[in-house]
């Protein structure tokens, strides 16, 4: 293995396809890998921007698969791949309908599944695949019970996909965001605004302030990378500090 140099940040010339891309952290993260090199395949049920760009549902596997045989002839490979979409609402359990249910298991799980096998294919030794989830997937989440599931599911399919696919040279890590305002958990915060919940999360993390979602960006862009060659199987939590915290507030 070479030696660690300058250009390990780099991913000039990689196939990196991301999910959910149109707004939000997912569209910083798009932006990011494209300043550092990166051909960039965006996709989003809203209108995204990139490279090659596809306006379409994660969830329907037939659009998904036009949208991989795409990539597949313009590049031919895929190097990274960022699976950022998902959704939620508010919604206490008891009334959480079984089609409210079945929406956000798709939404928040088995998109990723689909499009982790439908690209598999195309990934070879050194790519990365990288899956958002959430600080809800690691703690309680009063009125957004099967959302935080579905996320803690993905960060355990990360962990055993990090197994299976080490033998192939791929990579497999997640990111765990929060605190980091966004167009989605700004409209969430429209429906439920504060003081309207029995239980609201501590917005001021450890650092003592809110993040940006270039913070999440930067994460992806080293776990994407060569300095997180040796890095498979983890979560890195992009919160500030949330995480670590626990039950502690700062005052």
């Amino acid at each position: 293995m070479a030696a660690l140099s300058p250009d390990g940040i780099l991913l000039t010339g990689r196939v990196a396809v991301i999910t959910g891309a149109a707004r939000g952290l997912g569209r910083a993260i798009a932006d990011a890998f494209a300043v550092f090199g990166a051909h960039v395949a965006v996709c989003d049920r809203d209108r995204p921007e990139g490279e090659l760009a596809m306006t379409l549902d994660v969830r329907d596997p037939v659009a998904v698969d036009v949208f991989a045989r795409a990539v597949e002839e313009r590049w031919g490979r895929v190097d990274v791949l960022v699976n950022n979409a998902g959704g939620t609402f508010h919604a206490a359990f008891a009334d959480t309908s079984v089609r409210g249910e079945r929406t956000l298991v798709e939404e928040n799980f088995t998109q990723a599944t689909g499009m982790i096998r439908r690209l598999l294919p195309l990934m070879g030794e050194g790519a990365s695949i990288v899956n958002v989830t959430s600080g809800e997937a690691h703690q309680a989440a009063p009125g957004f019970a099967v959302y935080a599931a579905m996320k803690a599911a993905l960060e355990s399919l990360t962990r055993s996909l990090a197994l299976e696919l080490a033998p192939r040279g791929i990579r497999v890590n997640a990111i765990a965001p929060d605190a980091l305002p966004t167009e989605g958990e700004l409209e969430m915060r429209e429906v439920a605004p504060e003081g309207s919940l029995p239980y609201e999360p501590a917005r001021l993390p450890p650092l003592g302030r809110l993040g940006e979602p270039s913070d999440a960006a930067a994460v992806a862009l080293f776990l994407a990378g060569d300095l997180a060659r040796f890095v498979t199987g983890t979560t890195v939590h992009v919160d500030g500090g949330i995480h670590a915290a626990g039950g502690w507030r700062r005052t």
